[in-house]
C-alpha cells in the first residue's frame, strides 16, 4: 500500500482519529510540522501545553513522531517527495486560514501525484450539515441544536486506535519541541494539576463521569466547586474527540445533567458553525451596528484587568486564576468579559487577544464566539443591556468567597460578608486589606455609562 504520511495538527491522539486510521492502510510516517506563521500566531500558554502533548504523542508512537520545521506549503511537499510518500492524510480544519492553507496544499500534493485524504475528526456535525430547511445557516443556538444538529445524522461512533506499521525515523528530532517553551519558567506552576496528552484526556473524562457529572447542571456555575469536566484543553488539542465524549456520556443514565453537558458540547459545535460561515469572527462584529460603538482606549485600565488588580474581587480572582493556571471557570469568564466590555468600555478584541495568549484551551471558534456573545455583537448574543453585576454574581455563586480568597488572599482577613465588595466595609475593617486596590470604576456609574453608549447606536 506504500508509505502514508499522517499530518498531526490538533488531533493529537491515536484513538478515534479517522484520518490516522486511513493512513494505517499503509506504512505510516506520523508528522508534526512547525510552521513559523502558525507558531507566531499561537498563544504562549497553548505552546506550553503543546510541548507536553507532543511529548505524550511521541511516546504513544514508540518515539517515531517526526518533527518538521518550515512553511507547510513547501516543507511538507518536499518531505513527501524525499520519502516517496504515496498518500497524505490530515484532520480537516474549519478556520479560514486553515481552510485556505489546506486547499492550496492539497492541490500541490495532488498535482505531484500524491493521494490526499482530509477527514472530520474534530466536530460532531459538519458545519454544512446543521442548517435550516431552506439551506441558510442558524444564528441562534437553540434551533441550531434542536432542529439542525438533532435532525441531522447522530454523531458517529468512536473508532479504536489503529494498528500502525510505523516507518522508523533516522534520527532524534525532539529538540525542536524546546522552541515551544518560554525563556522564563512561569509555565512550571501553570501546568501543575494538568495532564496533557491522550491518556490524560481519557483520565479526565472518566473522572468527570464518576464524579462531577452528577449535579453538573446546577453545580457547574459554582467556581469553587469541582463541578466541571476541565476537558476543554484536551478537546482543543484533539487529545480526545467530541465523539468519544458524546458517546461516553450517552452510555450514562439520561438525566438533566447528561442532557445539559451534551448541550455544552453543542455550543462548541455552534461556535465552529459560526466561524466557518463568518471567517472574520475574531475581529469583525457579526452585528455591524456595533461598528459605531464608542469604545474607550485605556491601556492602564486594560493592564489592571489583565493583572487582576481592578479592585473587584470576583474579577480579580478570575484573572489571577487565568494567569496562574492557564484556565478560568466558565461562569467567571463571562463575569470578567462583561466587566471589561461593559464597565470599562474596552473593545472585546482586547479581551479575546488576552485570552488567546493565556488560556491553555484558547480555541479560535469558542474564544471569538464567546467574546462576541458577551459584547452583544455576535450570534444569539446577550442583549447589551444585560450587564453582569460582579458583586451580585459573586454573592450568588461564591457565597463564602472561597474562590475569591483562593486567588485574592489579601481579602482573607476580612469577614466573609465583606469579601465580595470590600469597599462597602467600614473604614476600620478595610485597614486589613493589605494593599488591595480600590475599585477601578464605580459599578453603578459605569453601568449607566454603558447603557448610554448602547443607546447611542443607530
Amino acid at each position: 500500500m506504500g508509505k502514508h504520511l499522517h499530518w498531526f495538527r490538533k488531533d493529537l491522539r491515536l484513538a478515534d482519529n479517522p484520518a490516522l486510521s486511513r493512513a494505517a492502510k499503509g506504512d505510516v510516517l506520523p508528522v508534526y510540522l512547525f510552521d513559523p506563521s502558525e507558531l507566531a500566531a499561537m498563544g504562549a500558554a497553548s505552546k506550553v501545553w503543546l510541548f507536553h502533548s507532543l511529548h505524550a504523542l511521541n511516546q504513544s508512537l514508540d518515539g517515531q513522531l517526526r518533527l518538521l520545521s518550515g512553511p507547510s506549503q513547501t516543507a511538507l511537499p518536499e518531505f513527501v517527495a524525499q520519502n516517496e510518500i504515496t498518500t497524505v492524510t490530515w484532520t480537516r480544519r474549519y478556520d479560514p486560514a486553515g481552510i485556505e492553507m489546506d486547499q492550496a496544499l492539497k492541490a500541490t500534493l495532488q498535482g505531484n501525484g500524491v493521494e490526499v485524504h482530509s477527514l472530520n475528526g474534530s466536530l460532531l456535525w459538519e458545519p454544512w450539515d446543521a442548517k435550516k430547511p431552506d439551506g441558510t445557516p442558524y444564528r441562534v443556538f437553540t434551533p441550531f441544536y434542536k432542529r439542525g444538529c438533532q435532525a441531522a445524522a447522530p454523531p458517529r461512533a468512536p473508532l479504536p486506535a489503529p494498528k500502525l506499521d510505523l516507518v522508523k525515523k533516522p534520527h532524534d528530532d525532539l529538540a525542536l519541541l524546546d522552541q515551544l517553551l518560554p525563556d522564563r519558567d512561569w509555565h512550571v506552576d501553570m501546568m501543575d494539576g494538568w495532564n496533557p496528552g491522550e491518556a490524560g484526556a481519557r483520565i479526565a473524562l472518566e473522572a468527570f463521569i464518576d464524579g462531577p457529572l452528577d449535579g453538573y447542571k446546577s453545580d457547574r456555575d459554582v467556581p469553587a466547586a469541582n463541578a466541571t469536566s476541565r476537558l476543554s484543553p484536551h478537546l482543543h488539542f484533539g487529545e480526545i474527540s467530541p465523539n468519544q465524549i458524546w458517546h461516553a456520556i450517552a452510555k450514562q443514565p439520561t438525566t438533566h445533567d447528561t442532557a445539559h453537558f451534551k448541550s455544552e458540547l453543542a455550543w462548541r459545535e455552534f461556535s465552529y458553525h459560526l466561524l466557518y460561515r463568518h471567517p472574520d469572527l475574531d475581529h469583525k462584529n457579526l452585528n455591524d451596528k456595533f461598528d459605531a460603538f464608542p469604545w474607550r482606549d485605556d491601556d492602564a485600565a486594560l493592564q489592571r484587568w489583565q493583572r487582576g488588580q481592578t479592585g473587584i474581587p470576583i474579577v480579580d480572582a478570575g484573572m489571577r486564576e487565568l494567569w496562574q493556571t492557564g484556565y478560568m471557570h466558565n461562569r467567571v469568564r463571562m463575569i470578567v468579559a462583561s466587566f471589561l466590555i461593559k464597565n470599562l468600555l474596552i473593545h472585546w478584541r482586547e479581551g479575546l487577544a488576552w485570552f488567546h495568549d493565556t488560556l491553555v484551551d484558547a480555541d479560535p471558534a469558542n474564544n471569538a464566539a464567546s467574546w462576541q456573545w458577551v459584547a452583544g455583537s455576535g450570534a444569539d448574543a446577550a442583549p447589551y443591556f444585560r450587564i453582569f453585576n460582579p458583586v451580585t454574581q459573586a454573592r450568588k455563586f461564591d457565597a463564602e468567597a472561597t474562590y475569591i480568597t483562593t486567588y485574592v488572599p489579601e481579602l482573607a482577613a476580612l469577614p466573609v460578608k465583606h469579601r465580595h465588595a470590600p469597599w462597602e466595609a467600614p473604614a476600620e475593617i478595610r485597614k486589613a486589606l493589605q494593599g488591595y486596590p480600590e475599585p477601578l470604576v464605580d459599578l453603578k456609574d459605569s453601568r449607566a455609562r454603558a447603557l448610554a453608549a448602547f443607546s447611542s447606536l443607530p
